[in-house]
């Protein structure tokens, strides 16, 4: 889960992977004009993205209570026994749709412990402790493994041989990584706390990358330069519970937030 940042005794917005990938996913359809190239293929693409953290699902759904804040597990403080899994786990999932949805997967949950290929400076895996990297290091090597298995199974389809082409490839990644990282953009920092944030390596192409900025104009638009959204203005929303910590001596953290109706937050993406 994501637990998004919130005044001082004020509740939390408590999003699950799957109302995140949902957000994702909205901005994913909405990516491409005159400059910005779409997804490509779409529907494997569209449907990756909003369901490349569904091995997220299982733990979303035990809502296990994080001691120190009495909220859930906030997606990178969640303990490495239980987030591991949901790394291969998404992967497995999107396999069962379509190699190449299992093929960006496996992609991004590589990705995430070793810099994004590259794209980010954070580099997750350098910052583990030895005994952790040890307990990754067979996941991360089944993954690489899992990506010449698929790309193999890939090209056996005259079609779809294209997709895996270097430049193609990583212009989904990337795009993947871009959706991603903005839908994160609203589902971590509350509205009073978004501050003007660039997001570097957007494909334009599969040849040309961009920097993204996008400024917080007030009442809840937010313009993006270069705009890369066919819709302008773009609107967009997202759904979560709003949580206060648990008080000690209740540690039913699955009861009480199942017993919350959900709400909804929204934005509006504008060109600059």
């Amino acid at each position: 889960m994501m637990i998004q940042s919130a005044p001082q005794g004020e509740p939390h917005f408590v999003i699950t992977m799957s109302e995140h990938t949902a957000l994702a996913a909205q901005l994913a359809r909405a990516f491409g004009n005159d400059r910005f190239e779409p997804v490509e293929p779409r529907d494997e693409v569209l449907y990756l993205v909003e369901h490349h953290d569904d091995g997220w699902l299982e733990l979303d759904a035990a809502t296990p209570l994080d001691p120190k804040t009495r909220l859930p597990y906030n997606l990178v403080e969640t303990p490495l026994d239980l987030i591991a899994p949901t790394s291969r786990q998404s992967p497995d999932i999107n396999t069962k749709r379509h190699p190449y949805c299992g093929l960006l997967s496996s992609m991004h949950s590589w990705g995430l412990y070793n810099g994004r290929y590259g794209l980010s400076d954070k580099v997750v895996i350098l910052d583990m402790a030895d005994e952790a990297q040890a307990t990754l290091k067979p996941f991360l090597d089944g993954e690489l493994a899992r990506q010449e298995k698929l790309k193999a199974e890939i090209t056996k389809d005259p079609s779809a041989a294209d997709w895996i082409e270097e430049k193609h490839l990583f212009q989904n990644y990337k795009q993947l990584q871009f959706f991603d990282t903005l839908a994160l953009y609203f589902n971590r920092v509350h509205e009073d706390a978004r501050e003007e944030t660039s997001f570097p390596h957007i494909p334009v192409t599969g040849s040309e990358d961009v920097t993204i900025t996008i400024r917080p104009l007030g009442g809840g638009t937010y313009s993006l330069s270069p705009y890369p959204f066919a819709e302008d203005p773009l609107d967009i929303s997202f759904e979560g519970r709003w949580l206060a910590p648990l008080p000690e001596g209740n540690d039913d953290l699955k009861g009480t937030l199942d017993a919350i109706a959900r709400d909804e937050q929204r934005a509006t993406l504008v060109s600059a």
